[in-house]
């Protein structure tokens, strides 16, 4: 069905030329694209990864917080949903397929790089979703041809889809510059042949530990990133004995494709594809589509404990603050969270200060030491580096207040 696509087509014919027998190479060398990409969904294969991993998330978690799913289930009714997660994790993927499937949902064709295509996972990753993709299309039209293809034929069977925008795990904690490949595709996708309606359903991911928070602090002080292998997934299981905290999965508000053409491009459903060529102006929507997306994200931010104590304890001398002050500030940055609300949809735990602080030392991120002043907590120095990654997860939604006490500093 891919290679039957008219943009196929055309490569294929671009690609051979004139000659029938370069054509028919073309044509085989497209067909062995299309089975690189595509996934291969057996649901049997779904079945028993959803027992497996029930099972290792309640191994390695206290449990799965999940917020504002009653608007997706609204939306799944009628609509073809895209699913645009931030990206902190490996387990990301796995996580939004299980909650998914819990959830009585359709689960989602994944993009995954094809990096991630080693053997025997990538065929247990294919059967259970995943497809692939190249890091770049660059000087191949014809793959690129039969991507496209691909992702039109998933929206036009009614399937849903996930894939990250930032391209790449974040190792700042911060959200990455969106990248605009896949929205541009599943923009033309949709305006060369509208069928179900497309709404892009942004997901905050929030995690209290990484299972790859070593290698972020290996690769952001200079190291290179290590190729993922078979040996590296299971030389990783034995970080799986660790205590993980919670996680958190949050659904930011949706995004109407429709309606953001009407508004950005009104005469979009005139637009007939010549040659396979995309229209000019989706550029600018693919631009305006991902910079909404990531401001969604950020607006359903999950305020984790980890991350608070990571906001405090960062701010102070060497990481060490008396067990009094350590409870006034927590209590502090709960009161600011709540008094300047950064959104209805960001989560704040009904935790207090002491909860919090035993929760830290649980997950084994603080400790207390006997002072002749008090009780004193610290932090120590590895565990800080990896903590300015939580700390930068949550400090957006703190931009305000800090602005105003900056004036206050300031004018003293």
């Amino acid at each position: 069905q891919v290679l039957r696509k008219p943009n196929v087509r055309r490569a294929i014919v671009a690609e051979g030329g004139g000659d029938t027998e370069a054509r028919e190479v073309a044509r085989r060398k497209a067909r062995k694209y299309a089975l690189e990409i595509a996934a291969d969904i057996s649901y049997p294969t779904i079945r028993f990864l959803y027992r497996v991993l029930r099972w290792l998330w309640h191994q390695i978690y206290d449990g799965i917080e999940l917020n504002h799913i009653d608007t997706l289930h609204e939306l799944a009714n009628d609509r073809e949903v895209v699913y645009v997660p931030c990206h902190r994790s490996h387990f990301d993927y796995l996580l939004l397929a299980y909650v998914t499937y819990d959830e009585g949902l359709h689960v989602p064709h994944t993009a995954a790089g094809i990096n991630l295509n080693f053997p025997i996972i990538g065929g247990i990753q294919r059967r259970g979703g995943a497809f692939f993709l190249r890091r770049s299309f660059k000087g191949n039209r014809l793959y690129a041809a039969v991507f496209d293809g691909y992702i039109q034929e998933v929206l036009n069977k009614g399937h849903s889809m996930e894939y990250f925008i930032e391209g790449g795990r974040s190792r700042t904690g911060r959200l990455l510059h969106p990248k605009g490949g896949m929205l541009a595709m599943t923009i033309n996708a949709y305006v060369t042949d509208p069928k179900r309606p497309i709404v892009f359903m942004p997901v905050y991911f929030g995690y209290e530990k990484l299972i790859e928070g070593g290698a972020f602090i290996s690769e952001l002080g200079g190291a290179a990133k290590k190729k993922e292998s078979l040996g590296g997934l299971v030389r990783s299981i034995w970080s799986l004995r660790d205590y993980f905290g919670k996680v958190w999965v949050n659904f930011a508000e949706p995004i109407e494709l429709e309606a953001l053409l009407d508004r950005a491009h009104p005469g979009w459903r005139d637009h007939k594809a010549e040659g396979g060529e995309r229209p000019a102006w989706l550029g600018g929507i693919v631009d305006e589509l991902g910079g909404q997306i990531m401001q969604n994200i950020n607006s359903a931010a999950a305020v984790t404990p980890n991350s608070l104590l990571a906001f405090v304890l960062l701010s102070t001398p060497k990481q060490t603050i008396g067990l009094y002050e350590l409870r006034r500030q927590l209590q502090l940055s709960l009161d600011l969270l709540n008094r300047f609300r950064y959104s209805e949809l960001v989560t704040i735990p009904d935790w207090t200060p002491d909860e919090i602080i035993e929760h830290g030392e649980k997950l084994d991120v603080i400790s207390r030491s006997e002072h002749p002043m008090g009780e004193v907590v610290h932090m120590e120095e590895r565990t800080a580096v990896l903590m300015t990654y939580f700390r930068n997860n949550i400090l957006h939604l703190l931009a305000v207040p800090a602005a105003v006490a900056c004036c206050f500093i300031q004018g003293t």
